[in-house]
């Protein structure tokens, strides 16, 4: 009889619900985009300045994409899972 009621006072029940969870992937698929779109614009040759590294999508829209993500990831973890 003490074993039954041990094992239901352990039963374990996950802090975060199937709603934020989606939310936190969301969240990280933003993250992982922007940090994409913030790669490559190098040159091979280290004596050849190119000016691809300051063009709009790395300066403006990838940065903003992160930090997007993180707002989402924010979101997700203050979501209350048992709110209709």
């Amino acid at each position: 009889m003490g074993e039954q009621k041990r094992k239901e006072a352990a039963k374990t029940e996950f802090i975060f619900g199937k709603k934020n969870y989606k939310f936190m992937l969301i969240g990280l698929g933003v993250i992982a985009l922007g940090f994409i779109l913030m790669s490559g614009g190098g040159s091979d040759d280290p004596n050849v300045f190119n000016p691809e590294i300051f063009n709009w999508r790395r300066i403006r829209l990838a940065p903003g994409l992160v930090l997007l993500g993180f707002g989402i990831e924010v979101y997700a973890i203050l979501l209350n899972p048992n709110k209709k």
